[in-house]
C-alpha cells in the first residue's frame, strides 16, 4: 500500500505538472475513492500537503517577482479567518461523524465540478471580461470583491482541500485580466500557502491528518511535479486539459453516486 501512496503522488505531481491544476482535485477524491480514506482525513493529509508544496512555489515566484502582495493580502484578510471559522465549525459540528464526512464528500464532488468548469471556460470569461472594462471592478468595490472570495475559498478549502488552485486562480483571472499568467499563478500561489497551513492545522486539531500517508505522498510528489514541468511544453494543453476535465466529471459522480 505504500508503494501505491507513492505511486499515486508522483502521478498527482505529474498531472499538477503538466497542467498547473491544483492537486486538490485530484488527490482528496483519489485518496477517497480508491484507497477508501475517510472524507475528513483524505481532506487533512491533502491540505497538509498543498501547505509543504506550495512554499517552494511561493519563493519561486518571489524570486521572479511574480507575486501580487497586496491581492495576496485582501484574500487572506477574508481567507484566514474564514477558515479559523471553517474548522471550529467543523470540530462543533462533529468531523469525524458519518453524517459531516457525507456532507464534506458532496462539498468535495461540488468542488471538483466548480475546478472542471475553471478548466473549460478560464479562458473565454478572461477574454469576455477583457472584451468588456466596463464590467470590471475598480477601486473599493474590488478590494470588497477581493476579500469577500478570499472567505468563500477560506471555507471551501477548508471543508474539502479544493478550490485555492484552479478555481481560486480563474477567480483572479476575472477580477484582475491584465495579470500575466505568471503574476496570477504566483498570486494564486502565495495565498494559498497561509490558507492551507491554517486549513491543515485546524484539521491536525482535528485529528485528521494521516502523518504517514502525507510523507509518502510527498516522496512521490516531489519528482513527479519536476517530470511533469520538464514535459509541459511538449503536450497539448488542450488535450491535457480536456481529459483532465473528463476524468474529474466521473470522479464528481462517482462521489455523488
Amino acid at each position: 500500500m505504500t508503494l501505491s501512496y507513492v505511486v499515486s503522488g508522483f502521478a498527482v505531481g505529474l498531472l499538477v505538472g503538466l497542467t498547473g491544476v491544483g492537486g486538490g482535485s485530484l488527490m482528496t477524491p483519489l485518496l477517497t475513492l480508491f484507497f477508501g480514506v475517510s472524507p475528513t482525513v483524505a481532506v487533512g493529509t491533502d491540505l497538509a500537503f498543498a501547505s509543504t508544496t506550495k512554499v517552494a512555489g511561493t519563493f519561486a515566484h518571489r524570486f521572479r517577482g511574480t507575486v501580487k502582495w497586496d491581492i495576496v493580502r485582501h484574500l487572506c484578510i477574508g481567507a484566514l479567518p474564514a477558515a479559523v471559522v471553517a474548522a471550529i465549525s467543523l470540530k462543533y459540528f462533529g468531523a469525524l461523524d458519518k453524517e459531516i464526512g457525507q456532507i464534506i464528500r458532496y462539498s468535495i464532488a461540488g468542488s471538483v465540478l466548480l475546478t472542471v468548469v475553471a478548466l473549460l471556460f478560464r479562458g473565454r470569461m478572461q477574454a469576455w471580461v477583457i472584451a468588456h472594462p466596463e464590467k470590471q471592478l475598480q477601486g473599493r468595490n474590488l478590494v470588497v470583491t477581493t476579500i469577500i472570495i478570499g472567505a468563500v475559498l477560506g471555507i471551501l478549502v477548508t471543508v474539502s482541500s479544493i478550490g485555492a488552485g484552479a478555481i481560486g486562480a480563474t477567480l483572479l483571472v476575472l477580477l484582475y485580466p491584465r495579470l500575466s499568467p505568471a503574476e496570477i499563478a504566483g498570486t494564486d500561489i502565495a495565498y494559498a500557502v497561509p490558507l492551507t497551513a491554517i486549513a491543515a492545522a485546524g484539521h491536525w486539531w482535528l485529528g485528521s491528518i494521516n502523518w504517514e500517508l502525507l510523507g509518502t505522498l510527498l516522496l512521490g510528489s516531489v519528482p513527479g511535479i519536476t517530470i511533469g514541468s520538464l514535459a509541459a511544453r511538449a503536450v497539448p494543453e488542450k488535450i491535457l486539459r480536456a481529459l483532465l476535465a473528463t476524468t474529474l466529471t466521473g470522479v464528481a459522480a462517482k462521489l455523488v453516486f
